[in-house]
């Protein structure tokens, strides 16, 4: 009687330690492995066996995190006061520095995340935080990788996705995009005054130049004048047409009468 019990004892004392001791990691990851508080192995994926009492094992995903930066307040370089948050996509790549040399590498990352997004946007302008965001993701990302891979960590890609500004800063932004739409009117239209006026001294000089040519043009515009069916038309003549005509009428108004 006390032999089966005894058997039994030994038999449920087997299963503690081999529940104790046996651990299964996924294919995503890893173990850090201590014994006796130091560090002994990186283990897995698989079936793991470790030494009660003696052995203790911390388990590291590998798996992409994606990370939400709360918004962070940022002053530009032009001094413009804004709100912006990011995602931060990054996972760990080596799981002994991970474990060891930062406590908490999910809440380090995070934090580090935000002050070096304040960093960086605080130091170019509004029209730059709003038009280049490639360029400023790829700068968060650069730095925080440099930082982060002491302690076994990548950082794959970091992306700004909202930028909030007072309304009336909105409005001046506003307002200032009108002012540039006009400016850029005028200029267009400025230059079109220009050509136009090249291309017509161009042709005044080409007419000037072929007296047969111009009385083709008046014909012309006779024509189209006339295609609209105009009741009075109303025709300028050149000067050197009407010049001897009047010079014509006043030799006849002065010339003495006849005796």
């Amino acid at each position: 009687m006390i032999g089966a019990f005894g058997f039994a004892l030994l038999l449920v004392l087997l299963l503690f330690v081999l529940t104790a001791s046996l651990r299964v990691l996924r294919e995503y990851e890893r173990g850090v492995v201590f014994m006796l508080g130091r560090f002994l192995a990186v283990k897995g994926p698989g079936l793991v066996l470790l030494i009660p009492a003696l052995q203790q094992m911390v388990r590291v995903s590998l798996r992409l995190v994606v990370m939400d930066i709360p918004k962070q307040d940022v002053i530009t370089r032009d001094n413009v006061s804004v709100k912006v948050n990011a995602v931060l996509y990054f996972k760990v790549v080596d799981a002994e520095r991970a474990v060891i040399r930062v406590e908490n590498f999910l809440v380090a990352t995070s934090q580090l995340a935000q002050t070096t997004l304040r960093a960086v946007l605080g130091k170019h302008d509004l029209d730059a935080l709003l038009s280049e965001r490639d360029r400023l993701n790829l700068d968060v990302q650069k730095i925080l990788d440099s930082q982060t891979d002491a302690w076994g960590i990548k950082v794959a890609n970091v992306e700004i996705k909202d930028v909030d500004i007072d309304l009336t800063m909105v409005r001046a932004i506003a307002r200032q995009a009108e002012a540039e739409r006009e400016r850029r009117a005028k200029v267009i239209h400025a230059e079109g005054e220009l050509q136009a006026s090249t291309k017509l001294s161009e042709a005044a000089e080409i007419l000037g130049r072929h007296p047969q040519a111009l009385q083709l043009r008046y014909l012309e515009t006779l024509t189209v004048i006339a295609a609209d069916k105009n009741s009075t038309i109303v025709f300028p003549l050149p000067l050197d047409i009407v010049g001897p005509l009047l010079e014509a009428a006043r030799g006849r108004n002065t010339a003495p009468p006849a005796g």
